[in-house]
């Protein structure tokens, strides 16, 4: 049975603790507007799995400092207003059951709002001189920006084989999570072979993470998302790349032809969650996440046991169990 999230983050759960109040106090303005939507954020926040990993890579690597905390502070940061920035992107009005802040405040704050959050990243970094977390992070978010365009370029023509879906997810998902796993490292060591080490982790485990997203759009559990979701906003997902390539012609036109025509009619989005089942692309998306989970696990391995490597282990297993 995989562990909590409060059981894996056992080994670095003090440092954590600290992190959640300065983080708060970092995230307040002396805008009172500005400073109530930072609140509601804060009250909003989710499972925090990237501050998790910053700590726990810093752990695995060395020994926890301020600049570590830093890290946290900055992926956090950058996580949340890409967060906000997506949710206007998407049209999008809940973010984890609750109102967006452009569903509360419109469009034109969210965007300030999540600029604000972005820019107070960079500042913390500059202002305690640590430029490595800044370059590791704006490398992150610079592909964060390029994968999801280059995900809405092939959205549009829905010609995307599973090569384009791995760069896709590597930029837009992987990514900023690589770059935590990768500066918690660089807050504790100077080794470049252990700090690009931490990125390919990351990288693997983002990559399991977003399949396992793809995998929620054809559930039967409650998953706090909508069924047949990627479906109607026209994302080509592993499952259904691998059915789309493995069916005939005549088949093949027919649900690209429902994609994208019929997306917002619930019988042919059901019709397409049948034929992606029937494809056996469910399986063989699962298949293709174990893959990069035990890819990740190995790069673990190369390092001794350990209370962090065996948190990050779970935390692996987590990514790839979870519900929702």
């Amino acid at each position: 049975m995989t562990p909590s999230l409060n059981e894996i983050k056992k080994p670095v759960e003090r440092e954590l603790k600290d992190f959640e109040s300065s983080f708060k106090d970092l995230m307040k303005s002396s805008v009172p507007l500005l400073d109530k939507i930072t609140y509601y954020i804060v009250q909003k926040k989710g499972k925090q799995v990237r501050p998790i990993l910053v700590f726990l890579c810093a752990k695995l690597c060395g020994n926890i400092n301020a600049s570590t905390d830093v890290a946290a502070s900055l992926i956090e940061l950058s996580h949340t207003a890409s967060l906000v920035h997506d949710d206007v992107v998407d049209n999008a009005y809940e973010r984890r059951g609750f109102f967006s802040v452009n569903a509360l405040w419109k469009n034109k704050i969210a965007v300030l709002v999540g600029d604000f959050l972005l820019t107070k990243g960079l500042q913390v970094a500059l202002e305690t001189k640590n430029f490595r977390h800044l370059q590791t992070v704006s490398t992150a978010v610079q592909q964060m920006a390029e994968g999801e365009l280059l995900q809405m370029e092939k959205a549009r023509r829905l010609d995307i084989d599973e090569s384009i879906y791995y760069e896709i997810i590597r930029q837009k998902t992987a990514s900023l999570i690589a770059a935590a796993c990768s500066a918690g490292a660089s807050s504790v060591t100077e080794d470049e072979t252990s700090i690009r080490k931490m990125w390919l982790f990351g990288e693997k485990l983002g990559t399991a993470f977003q399949i396992k997203d793809d995998l929620f759009d054809y559930g039967d559990d409650e998953i706090g998302k909508p069924r047949g979701i990627d479906i109607k906003e026209k994302k080509m997902t592993l499952p259904l790349i691998y059915a789309l390539n493995n069916a005939d012609k005549t088949t093949k036109n027919k649900i690209i032809n429902y994609i994208k025509n019929d997306s917002e009619n619930p019988v042919k989005v059901k019709e397409v969650i049948s034929f992606v089942r029937s494809m056996n692309g469910l399986s063989y998306a699962e298949e293709v996440m174990y893959k990069f989970q035990n890819e990740a696990i190995e790069i673990l391995h190369t390092y001794p046991p350990s209370d962090a490597r065996q948190s990050l282990e779970q935390l692996v297993y987590f990514f790839t169990t979870r519900k929702n």
